[in-house]
């Protein structure tokens, strides 16, 4: 995930590429630099006002007019810490701006990009890269950028002006900073490293909080709660000790940036006091000279920091521009078609598929699938565990494309259709149902973004669904529909969230219905009447059921077995049970594990690990008499 194009640019260009997120915010950042810049120059003149005060008035006697000199310095001050003002104001909303942009722009990105990248990438890497990653460049926007070029600036300005009061004296501060160039370098190469290696470190060690977050009722029931936390530990101390290796070189060059100056005083010191000894100085010079060197001071030792920020906006950089060059497989055609009255004729043809990590010598998951769903029949489709049917429910939608072959609605090849266009005619209910943290209603009315949310139109929507999905328990929520669903719906049982997430697909209202398992939490009499509510809800709708269960097979008016990543038959079940011996095994597959889930629901002493798990998770409530939780 880490080797990119983009990580390979170099410093500058790296940068560059958040031009285009920057580009209309620009004239305030420049006038945001240039108050910085201002603020530093009025800074640079006021060595030059204690010269005049220390050599004029105070050399002289005339108290009188060293008031006038305090009063120009008090005006100077005023000046520079408006120009710092001005500098916050005018950078401070440009960079929120370009923050938002950035970010809405990923999460865009990511909406976009395909199932393959998703399965490659974890959900804590995204989200630092989301959150973390993208403020740390909106803070170095805001700050790092403009001070490390106004304080370069305000160090080769102030070295310059030096050499007004004695060459010998400003040559003396200029070669002191050779050594700070060449810690520079060096720095930049080790920092670069550990940074990169930080910032993914941060990403693994959100993916371990995430996963054990989604996954605590598994710990809890495993007991697995002290392993998580040695293997969360064993992360955040590899984190630990990164940080500790990027502090040492920070504090490496803080060293050598602050050394240095003071060296660079000490030798201007003596060298001022012979000079001023020998006539060649007048003392309001000398005081002069140190005043300027005095105000260079933090300009000097703050380029480490902000070098060491700039470096770390150049990894974040790196790491979210990962995501937006990341190849997105599943566009739109080139050249899209359209289906203006569907029917719900869905075929495969001569399909393929093979999973990008799949190795040369494996055969394709999908090795030929020759398919045909008339408009309005219910298709079944079974087979043993691994035969490649969940797989196969993700093509018609084109969450992934077959590797070789096509599948096509109405004899138009999917891959021709407008995305938006596809999704509305084919909607898809999985097994595992996911819902997100909203209302009851905005779940089950996700698909349906051509309605107003609280009309008439969309209630009875609504509540069609919710009936066809046998769904009522919403109405003994706290606030019915409007009740909020916790964090992927785990407030609710499983049966519960696979009703909703079928009234979701019942609601969007296709002309083709893939639906993965969606009822395997459901008993069986509350799946046959789901099903007699779906055939009559969606008359005309062509349904594809991946099933795992005898009497869900029975309900179809077809079913096709899929053996060897192929469909070896398809027919009545009655007929199947008659002439396919291979059919004949899978149904008594199916018969086993649904007389093993029984004895789970009724057993109230479960002992084995699997019935413990079973028993706390989606077969603890009977399906009939369901409320959340």
């Amino acid at each position: 995930m880490t080797d990119t194009a983009s990580a390979r640019l170099p410093l500058h260009r790296a940068l560059l590429r958040l031009l285009p997120f920057a580009k209309k915010d620009l004239p305030r950042i420049g006038l945001g630099g240039l108050s910085a810049l201002g603020a530093s120059i009025v800074a640079l003149l006021i060595p030059t006002a204690l010269e005049w005060i220390v050599g004029g008035p105070i050399a002289s006697g005339a108290t009188s007019a060293v008031v006038w000199g305090a009063l120009a310095v008090l005006g100077l001050g005023l000046v520079e810490a408006v120009m710092v003002y001005l500098r916050r104001w005018f950078v401070l909303a440009p960079a929120t701006a370009i923050e938002y942009n950035v970010r809405a722009a990923f999460y865009n990105r990511l909406q976009k990009l395909p199932i393959e990248f998703h399965d490659r990438w974890q959900g804590g890497q995204l989200l630092s890269r989301m959150m973390q990653d993208i403020g740390l460049i909106r803070r170095w926007m805001a700050f790092g950028f403009i001070m490390l070029v106004v304080n370069s600036l305000t160090v080769v300005i102030g070295s310059a002006l030096l050499f007004q009061w004695h060459w010998i004296l400003g040559a003396i501060f200029v070669v002191s900073g050779i050594p700070l160039w060449i810690q520079g370098f060096r720095f930049h190469n080790a920092y670069a490293l550990l940074t990169r290696r930080s910032q993914d470190q941060q990403g693994d060690l959100a993916t371990s909080v995430e996963e054990s977050v989604h996954g605590i009722r598994v710990l809890k029931a495993f007991g697995r709660g002290p392993h998580a936390l040695s293997r969360f530990t064993k992360q955040a101390e590899g984190l630990r000790g990164t940080e500790m290796r990027k502090a040492r070189e920070i504090a490496v060059v803080d060293f050598v940036l602050v050394l240095m100056p003071e060296l660079a005083f000490a030798a201007c010191l003596a060298t001022g006091i012979w000079l001023t000894a020998d006539g060649q100085l007048a003392v309001s010079q000398l005081f002069a000279f140190f005043a300027m060197a005095t105000i260079l001071r933090w300009p000097i030792e703050s380029i480490g920091f902000l070098f060491s920020f700039m470096l770390d906006a150049r990894t974040a950089t790196d790491r979210v521009f990962e995501v937006f060059d990341a190849v997105d497989t599943i566009t739109d055609p080139a050249e899209p078609v359209s289906i203006e009255n569907p029917r719900g004729a869905l075929s495969f043809e001569g399909a393929h598929f093979r999973y990008q990590d799949a190795r040369e010598h494996e055969r394709d998951i999908l090795d030929g699938i020759d398919l045909e769903l008339v408009p309005g029949e219910t298709m079944a489709l079974v087979g043993l565990t691994g035969s490649g049917k969940t797989t196969l429910t993700t093509l018609p939608t084109r969450l992934y494309d077959v590797t070789a072959g096509r599948v096509t609605l109405d004899g138009v090849d999917v891959r021709d259709l407008p995305l938006v266009e596809l999704r509305t005619h084919i909607a898809t209910a999985f097994e595992d149902a996911t819902l997100f943290s909203a209302s009851v209603r905005e779940n089950v009315l996700l698909g349906r973004d051509d309605l107003d949310l609280f009309s008439d139109e969309a209630d009875r929507v609504l509540r069609e669904a919710l009936d066809v999905a046998q769904a009522e328990f919403v109405d003994q929520l706290p606030e019915g529909t409007a009740t909020m669903i916790g964090e992927e719906g785990m407030s609710l049982s499983g049966g519960q969230r696979q009703r909703l997430a079928l009234a979701r697909a019942v609601a969007a209202r296709p002309k083709v219905l893939v639906m993965d398992d969606p009822l395997s939490a459901l008993d069986v009499n509350t799946e046959e009447r789901v099903q007699t509510e779906l055939k009559q809800v969606l008359a005309g709708t062509t349904a594809l059921v991946i099933a795992h269960r005898p009497s869900t097979v029975a309900l179809a008016d077809r079913v096709a077995l899929l053996e060897h990543g192929r469909i070896a038959a398809v027919g009545a079940h009655s007929d199947l049970m008659a002439t396919s011996a291979s059919y004949r095994s899978v149904i008594s597959s199916y018969e086993a594990e649904e007389r093993e889930a029984e004895k789970v629901r009724r057993d109230p002493n479960p002992t084995s690990e699997m019935d413990i798990l079973a028993a706390g998770g989606e077969y603890a409530v009977d399906a009939d008499e369901e409320t959340a939780r």
